[in-house]
């Protein structure tokens, strides 16, 4: 759903990616604040705080999955390096491997064809993708309910699946100017944190939106995000931003966030189509994606179209790729399709085919050309 840009820019809002190929209503972008209470609707606060206790044990019993271990923080965003994969003895591993968002069937799991559980044996079965990327809204109610997010790892060690990230929205502004609602939306994502944590994710996927001066902003959004991250560092997670619309598809001003808010599970979370930052305001996606690079530990490789060849029509994959490799990334791509004209199963097809060819082009000793 298309909506008039704001007089001016804010930050993690809407981006005009998404505002063409979303037929519903704001729900993965920057829907409005949930109301104060962070308690799920219509649940009591005791069987609320019960469950958060049942995760937490659940937490601290649970042995962490053996790629976690390729994680561990840096001293800040400044020694950082890029997410490194797990390399078996003797074998010869790809330079990125494929995942897929989940955003990518949302007209399937908004109409009800698809199911959210479903989705995590679809990614195997029907792609032959083995590692995923949730996104909160197809689960919004579930996040505190112990027995669903159960059902997903037995679905996951069911397909082979590895559950990487939980893209989190409608959660608040982490940088609202009004210091207790900024304070609630902390909170907010905490249940996310859990959740990620249970799932054996590496990092939630945040938006950091704000309201002001392009430097009240940045402060605010900072502070926040410090905050979050400072609880994301005792569950073993990462805190991601994604140029998501407004100032946050600046990717300077994203990077000076970034650094501002000073924190080693702090990141950044490259999306190679969202870089349009208002009506008017257009930022290069080339040189933003190279900005972001550093700080990245996933990389989001949104698609739309594609030629005859093959190749993505509105952006330069061999060109995007070969930055993400040259900043030493070795994490996981995840495929983001979000077009009109190939259904989402074919658009997702594409999008592999076209990775899996520049991977290869890429490669090292692929020769001179790459």
């Amino acid at each position: 759903m298309t909506r008039e840009a704001p007089p001016a820019a804010t930050a993690g809002r809407r981006p005009a990616d998404r505002q063409a190929a979303d037929p519903q209503p704001a729900d993965r972008q920057d829907a409005d604040p949930q109301p104060a209470d962070p308690q799920p609707a219509g649940r009591p606060a005791a069987q609320h705080r019960s469950r958060r206790s049942f995760l937490a044990a659940c937490l601290a019993a649970a042995v962490s999955p053996p790629w976690r271990s390729t994680l561990t923080p840096a001293s800040g965003p400044a020694g950082w390096t890029a997410t490194a994969l797990p390399r078996a003895a003797g074998a010869s591993e790809p330079w990125f491997r494929i995942s897929l968002a989940e955003w990518s069937l949302h007209r399937a799991l908004f109409s009800g064809r698809l199911d959210h559980l479903e989705f995590i044996t679809a990614a195997r079965r029907d792609y032959g993708i083995d590692a995923v990327e949730y996104v909160n809204v197809f689960f919004f109610e579930r996040a505190g309910d112990p027995g669903y997010l159960q059902q997903m790892r037995r679905r996951c060690d069911a397909a082979g699946v590895r559950s990487l990230l939980i893209m989190c929205d409608r959660e608040g502004d982490l940088g609202d100017p009004d210091p207790r609602r900024r304070a609630q939306a902390v909170d907010n994502h905490l249940k996310w944190l859990d959740a990620a944590a249970f799932l054996g994710c590496h990092s939630i996927r945040v938006n950091a939106a704000s309201e002001g001066s392009r430097e009240e902003q940045s402060r605010l959004a900072a502070d926040g995000l410090h905050r979050l991250a400072e609880l994301a560092a005792g569950r073993h997670l990462y805190v991601l931003v994604e140029n998501h619309g407004g100032l946050s598809s600046d990717a300077a001003w994203l990077v000076e966030t970034i650094r501002r808010a000073d924190h080693p599970n702090l990141g950044t979370l490259p999306d190679f189509g969202n870089f349009r930052i208002d009506r008017h305001r257009q930022y290069d996606r080339y040189k933003g994606v190279a900005e972001l690079m550093p700080y990245a530990r996933a990389v989001s490789a949104k698609s739309h179209d594609f030629d005859a060849q093959g190749n993505e029509t509105t952006k330069d994959y061999l060109r995007l790729l070969r930055i993400v490799r040259d900043a030493g990334y070795r994490g996981h791509v995840g495929i983001e399709y979000e077009g009109d004209r190939l259904p989402e199963p074919e658009g997702i097809h594409a999008t592999k085919r076209l990775l899996e060819r520049v991977r290869e082009r890429l490669a090292p000793g692929a020769g001179a050309a790459a």
